[in-house]
Order: structure tokens, then C-alpha cells, then sequence
């Protein structure tokens, strides 16, 4: 089954991703720039998708109960989404960012804030799921949310502010692509922290699974909604 969902969601960015570059081809200069960036997006993310159905992704780390002395058991560390994810949620945050102040300064600031909170995420995110020894695997994945914070609080705090200075039009999508980009990633910390990585509490097939719909709807559903939101506020 894990097979499975990870060939055919990478079939579902490709697809995506192209889809999304098409796009671009039929729209003005910043709506294109748009269309590249959140068609590159599925396309990274399929590409890391590949590797990890062919096991180039994943490797075998000993589980707690192998560390605590009993029978060697070993679980699937995928590795590999932690390379997506550091390149595509930054550039899925630019394009929040840009979204946020459609008109105004694009303020670099806000947008180097996102960033690199949220490399700063995914790399304790990474030590997370490949530490094992238990305290410090928790240690990390405590600074992974604290830095996840920090994405939210440049988000719904500082994007915000700026924001408000925008068309009502533009306010509006922003909130809405917010709101839908910050519940979809929410997410992901609570699926790693039940999943063999953390607490074991959820199977790694059903942990794949969830991964994978998020992932799905986060780069290429978010994608279609932020080029739809695009297109309406060029003629704002």
C-alpha cells in the first residue's frame, strides 16, 4: 500500500505541477511569475516522492524498543520529505507573502522572517524523526514548533499589519489562503508526533497516507486556489 500512495501522489504533483506551469503561459508577467512558482512547487515534491518509492528516500533507523534492549525491530525513516519540504514550504510562503501584499512593498523583511523560520522547521523536523535517542528526539521536535510558531506569528501578525493596507479584495483572499495554508500545515506536526517517529501511536502506512493527502492539497490544491486568487485581484 505504502508503495502505492507514494508513486501515485508523485504522479498527482507531476501532473499538478505541469498543469500549473501551463498556466502561466496564458497570463501577464506577474501572474506568470506566480504560475512557475507554485508549478515548481508539486514538481520538487514529486521528484523527493520518486526517491522515496524507490527507496532512495527512506532509510531503516532501529525503533525505541531495539534501543531499550529488546528484539531488533527497525522503522522507515523517510528522509526524504524533509528535502522537499525545505525547499518547497518557503516558496509556498513567498507566495503567501506576495499574495499578502499584492499592491504595496513586497517587504523583504516579512518574507526572509517566513523563511527562515520555517527552514528552521523543517531541519529540527528532520532531527526529529532521524534522532535516536528519545530525549533529544523530543528537544527537537519542541524547537521545531516553537519555530513553527514563528511562522504563524509572521503570518497572522506581521503579513497582517501589511496586509491591512491592501484593497478589501485583496485582504480577503489573503485571510482565506492563510487560513487555508496554516490548517492544512497543522497537520503535519501532529502526524509525525503519533507516527513511528514519535509516539508510534499511528502505522507508518497510515502516517505515509496522511503525509501524502496533505501534501497534495497543500502544493497543487493550494496552488490552483492561489493562481485563481491571482488572476481575480490583477484587474483589482
Amino acid at each position: 500500500m505504502t508503495l502505492t500512495v507514494l508513486w501515485l501522489t508523485a504522479l498527482i504533483m507531476f501532473a499538478g505541477g505541469t498543469a500549473l506551469l501551463v498556466l502561466g503561459k496564458r497570463r501577464a508577467e506577474t501572474e506568470g511569475v506566480m504560475s512557475l512558482a507554485h508549478g515548481i512547487v508539486p514538481i520538487i515534491a514529486g521528484c523527493l516522492y520518486v526517491a522515496m518509492a524507490t527507496g532512495q528516500g527512506a532509510m531503516l533507523l532501529p525503533t525505541d524498543a531495539t534501543l531499550a534492549g529488546a528484539a531488533s525491530t527497525t522503522r522507515i525513516f523517510w528522509f526524504g520529505r524533509y528535502i522537499d519540504w525545505v525547499f518547497t514550504t518557503p516558496l509556498l510562503l513567498v507566495g503567501l507573502g506576495f499574495l499578502g501584499m499584492f499592491r504595496g512593498r513586497k517587504r523583504g523583511d516579512l518574507l526572509l522572517g517566513a523563511v527562515s523560520a520555517d527552514v528552521i522547521m523543517v531541519i529540527t523536523a528532520f532531527a526529529f524523526s532521524a534522532s535516536e535517542n528519545i530525549a533529544s528526539r523530543w528537544i527537537w521536535f519542541l524547537l521545531s514548533c516553537i519555530a513553527f510558531l514563528g511562522v504563524y506569528y509572521v503570518i497572522w501578525v506581521s503579513q497582517l499589519e501589511a496586509n491591512r493596507l491592501e484593497h478589501p479584495e485583496v485582504q480577503s483572499a489573503y485571510i482565506r489562503s492563510a487560513t487555508i495554508l496554516s490548517v492544512l500545515w497543522m497537520v503535519y506536526p501532529i502526524i509525525l508526533a503519533l507516527s513511528p517517529d514519535g509516539l508510534g501511536i499511528v502505522s507508518d502506512s497510515a502516517s505515509v497516507l496522511v503525509i501524502a493527502v496533505t501534501d497534495v492539497l497543500a502544493k497543487v490544491g493550494f496552488g490552483f486556489i492561489s493562481l485563481s486568487d491571482d488572476r481575480k485581484l490583477a484587474s483589482v
